[in-house]
């Protein structure tokens, strides 16, 4: 029986097609995303795998010769045009522009930087005045000083009528250093830390209130340390990283501190009080000047001691008022320094500048009060 070619077994079968493999007729274009520049391009890829450039012949690149060859350079690209300033870019901006910084105009008026692809912060003025190597420094200014007077006139007058009076604008005067401290630091919101800080000061003036004022450093020494233990154990508490926690017990401390120690306005000699806020009033207002800052601190000082002889003529300390004017004017002049410090705005002209000056000239005018009294 003769043997017969098996046929059937597999459909299509082609014995010289299998001796002589030939390249596949065509490719099917698939579709990949590319991201040029802002926008979202498709553009036709070729598949090319292992198995099918081993068959293939060496490519070059560059498009197709008449003859079907691939080897022609790609053309030269077109320079990218140089940046033209228009007529609505300030002159200063084109080199911002020309690095994609986006119209100055709208820059230079907004207070904003160039986009950028993670968000764009304001730059405070403290920080753009740190990064062009110039002094973070900015001082409150007129409005501020104008407050500070007016609470200082407020604490000189209630001190004359009596202690009870004089706790009002003192309560005022501890509510706004507590709050401003924490703005002065960069940490808002922080409630809790005002809250406690703001508890130390009210503390501190009952049992002034309580002791009396021959007994009043022991009632601020005494509550200062009492909240300085209480903000320590609040702060182990924390669930927050070491460094967070050390950032906020040093913050929540001082803030206690410096609202607890202007509890001694409530301490001092009363004539002391009425000598020292009128001056602290005067010397802020007089350090608002327009002025150079060395000849604003000299007129800032003489205008305090000035005030403390005319307040202090007309109390008991007659003039030596002036010495007591003089130390309390230095000492709201530092408050004030610090208050212009690292991190200004609005919120801490209106707090901490208000505040510090008179918060800083109460040891001053305790001590000095009683030495002169």
């Amino acid at each position: 029986m003769s043997e017969q070619p098996y046929e059937g077994a597999y459909e299509g079968y082609d014995p010289y097609q299998q001796a002589h493999p030939q390249p596949q007729a065509e490719w099917q274009p698939q579709y990949t995303q590319q991201w040029e520049g802002q926008t979202w391009e498709t553009q036709a890829q070729l598949p090319v795998s292992a198995a099918e450039t081993a068959y293939l012949p060496p490519q070059g690149y560059g498009e197709p010769s008449a003859h079907g060859a691939y080897g022609q350079p790609l053309p030269p690209e077109a320079p990218t045009p140089a940046y033209e300033p228009s007529a609505y870019t300030a002159p200063g901006d084109a080199g911002m522009a020309q690095s994609g910084g986006g119209s100055g105009v709208d820059e230079a008026a907004s207070g904003y930087g160039p986009p950028t692809v993670t968000g764009n912060p304001r730059v405070t003025d403290a920080q753009r005045a740190r990064a062009e190597g110039r002094s973070p420094i900015i001082e409150p200014g007129m409005q501020p000083a104008a407050l500070t007077a007016l609470l200082g006139l407020l604490l000189s007058g209630a001190a004359a009528i009596g202690e009870y009076a004089l706790v009002v604008p003192l309560v005022l005067l501890q509510a706004v250093t507590a709050a401003g401290w924490f703005r002065l630091n960069g940490m808002w919101p922080a409630r809790q830390g005002i809250a406690l800080a703001f508890a130390g000061a009210l503390t501190a003036d009952v049992a002034l209130l309580v002791a009396g004022r021959e007994n009043g450093p022991a009632a601020i020494l005494g509550t200062l340390g009492v909240w300085v233990l209480l903000t320590l154990v609040l702060q182990l508490r924390s669930h927050a990283d070491p460094d967070t926690r050390m950032y906020g017990l040093m913050a929540t401390v001082a803030s206690a501190a410096l609202s607890i120690v202007a509890a001694g306005h409530l301490a001092a000699e009363p004539d002391a009080v009425t000598a020292g806020a009128a001056a602290v009033a005067v010397a802020i207002l007089a350090r608002a000047l327009p002025l150079p800052t060395g000849a604003s601190v000299v007129v800032a000082l003489l205008a305090a001691a000035g005030a403390g002889i005319a307040v202090g003529g007309m109390t008991d300390l007659g003039s030596q008022g002036a010495f007591l004017g003089l130390a309390a004017g230095a000492c709201a002049l530092i408050g004030h320094r610090v208050a212009s410090y690292d991190y200004p705005s609005r919120f801490v002209h209106l707090t901490a500048g208000v505040a510090l000056p008179l918060a800083a000239a109460a040891p001053a005018i305790y001590l000095l009060g009683r030495a002169l009294g």
